[in-house]
């Protein structure tokens, strides 16, 4: 019998038995702790017994035969600089006339974690040509003492279906003039709600518990619609300045104009320096799948039946055990109906002396049952430029980064490069990722 809250699938069935409108029509979100030690593992297990199925198709699916092929496209360009540097572009889809437009925030950057109000431009002719950039009043900068203001960055637009809005969620950071203030007050997520073309006030999404005392964020982090409206993310949390974060996921409450908490999941325990950071989830084969950032030279990733209760942290590995080698750089997820892929940073020997070895951008699939990555898979999303050994500081990273579906056949990344050593120049790129069987897990704004 089927476990409660678990999407049952036929591995035999269609690549469309994987859509997530399929799968949350038929998953019911569960109240806060509702599964026990025994019962979480049974959920894991009967899932777990359907997920091989994907694996195996997921195997058949190499990248050669699910990737079409990989496109670079130069959005606006600034390593020469001809303009502005570009940081934190981030898109959805919103409905169009013709076909789904597609709407991008982004910031300025200046230096590090240092950035300009928040901006937006969208296309509607699926990225050929773009609207100019233009800010996003609510989320500016506002002064809240003599010389200190508080911005907004690591903002993540997504289309809410149920009341037809953009949320865009980021999260506070102060400056001190135009510097960026080395003791930050205790910081949260900031919001701002677009509809019908004009921008709702700045709101903050409030979460009283003391382990978020001193800070609490979803920075940069991916998110999952609920069948009901709800939405599923995750807060990277620490109560003190210098306690490592840990992490939660949480349910919200939206209504079209403010965000609340309704339900906190199981803590994840930190790794070391800061803990646990920018935290993304996504939803595929009936499961949740959570991957996070750290400072111990690893990413890590957990699953979940209900987006509550998880696994205990895994580091990223290939399939024969060898953990990845990452520096304090996010990941992110792109689900495709045929397999769970993973964009990510790492290091390898063409970029060792490369900050943070952020550049280039790689995707290999994940193996739903082991949560490990097929090297066989493995392929550049964009490329490194420049030499990443002999002149590092030429090399333009790209640590900051956001998929996105804009069709069935095509799938977008895109990242905001610069040098931080060489003038703070970089370019505007998208990876447009054309998938040679369509992804039944695109969903079009309506």
């Amino acid at each position: 019998m089927p476990q409660p809250g678990l999407a049952t699938l036929d591995p035999s069935a269609s690549a469309q038995r994987l859509e997530p409108f399929y799968l949350l029509q038929r998953l019911y979100v569960l109240p806060p702790h509702f599964f026990t030690r025994r019962s979480f593992t049974a959920s894991l297990a009967v899932g777990f017994a359907t997920l091989a199925g994907l694996r195996l198709r997921a195997a058949r699916a190499t990248a050669g035969e699910l990737i079409a092929s990989v496109e670079k496209i130069t959005l606006r360009r600034g390593r020469g600089g001809e303009g502005p540097t570009w940081f934190h572009p981030r898109a959805c889809l919103v409905p169009g006339e013709k076909q789904p437009a597609v709407f991008m925030t982004l910031q300025e950057i200046a230096g590090s974690d240092m950035f300009g109000p928040l901006q937006h431009m969208m296309s509607v002719d699926a990225g050929r040509t773009w609207t100019e950039p233009g800010p996003v009043p609510p989320l500016g900068r506002i002064p809240i003492a003599e010389s200190f203001e508080e911005g907004v960055c690591d903002v993540v637009p997504e289309w809410h279906q149920p009341t037809r809005t953009v949320l865009a969620l980021g999260h506070s950071v102060n400056y001190n003039g135009p510097k960026f203030s080395p003791n930050q007050p205790p910081r949260w997520p900031v919001y701002a709600v677009w509809r019908d073309g004009r921008w709702g006030p700045r709101r903050k999404l409030a979460w009283a518990d003391p382990r978020g005392a001193y800070i609490y964020t979803n920075n940069c982090g991916q998110r999952v619609v609920l069948p009901n409206g709800d939405i599923l993310l995750a807060f990277s949390h620490g109560a003190t300045k210098a306690q490592a974060r840990s992490l939660s996921s949480v349910i919200c409450g939206f209504d079209g104009d403010t965000l609340t908490v309704k339900h906190v999941g199981t803590e994840i325990a930190p790794a070391g320096g800061r803990g646990l950071l920018e935290p993304s989830i996504t939803a595929f084969g009936g499961h949740y799948y959570l991957t996070i950032r750290a400072e111990d030279e690893r990413g890590y990733v957990c699953v979940s039946p209900d987006g509550l209760t998880w696994t205990p942290k895994q580091a990223w590995a290939w399939d024969d055990g060898e953990p990845l080698a990452m520096s304090t750089t996010q990941q992110h997820w792109l689900a495709h109906s045929g397999a769970l892929w993973l964009v990510y940073t790492r290091k390898d020997p063409s970029n060792l002396n490369v900050l943070r070895w952020r550049s280039p951008l790689w995707m290999a699939q994940v193996d739903p049952v082991t949560l490990r990555l097929n090297r066989a898979t493995e392929r550049i999303v964009l490329p490194l430029v420049g030499d990443g050994v002999n002149d590092p500081n030429r090399v333009a990273i790209m640590g900051n980064f956001h998929p996105l579906h804009v069709s069935p056949e095509e799938s977008w990344i895109s990242v905001g490069e610069w040098q931080p050593k060489n003038g703070i120049r970089g370019d505007l790129l998208v990876a447009r990722i054309r998938w040679s069987r369509p992804n039944r897990l695109f969903i079009c704004p309506t």
